[in-house]
């Protein structure tokens, strides 16, 4: 099964985050949390969920994972500011692994200059940022591009992003 990173920080959006675990562990993936620091304890916006991280970016290789998962809120756009999450996000969509990304999880992949050229959806307030990145915009539950990744717009598509996201596991 595949070991899954997840970058995530304060102000993630809830739901976003324990859905897609919630899914990804049930089908057998390992997912690790990482933060700046590891035991670091981060709370979603909604303020309903606590994550305690396993890893700091500091103490983990890209290489050493097989996908990446980007909760939505506000956590992608604090990750995007620090170098050290770009490059990480930026490896996966370089070695062309399997990247989830939700709501504003794009973000960070903008920052990484991973999108270009390529066909995504985010959270409608980043659609613009997401077109000016040369992204291919669709207002669309799930959009799954070269069988590499999977985005989404919203909590209401968390059904639709987890069972793309498994298909690309499986």
């Amino acid at each position: 099964m595949s070991k899954i990173a997840c970058v995530v920080t304060e102000l993630f959006e809830d739901v976003e985050y324990t859905d897609p675990v919630k899914a990804f562990k049930e089908a057998g993936h390992e997912v690790v949390t990482i933060e700046k620091q590891k035991g670091n304890k981060v709370t979603g916006k909604q303020g309903n969920e606590s994550v305690t991280i396993d890893q700091g970016i500091d103490d983990v290789k890209p290489e050493d994972f097989d996908a990446l998962l980007i909760p939505g809120g506000f956590s992608p756009d604090q990750l995007r500011a620090d170098e050290r999450f770009v490059k990480f996000a930026k490896h996966f969509m370089d070695e062309k692994k399997p990247v989830f990304a939700i709501c504003h999880g794009p973000q960070l992949l903008i920052t990484a200059k991973s999108l270009e050229g390529r066909t995504a959806t985010g959270f409608t307030s980043i659609s613009v940022d997401m077109e000016y990145a040369g992204v291919h915009y669709k207002d669309e539950e799930v959009v799954v591009c070269g069988n590499q990744l999977v985005t989404s717009r919203q909590p209401d598509d968390i059904p639709a992003f987890n069972r793309e996201s498994l298909k690309l596991l499986a």
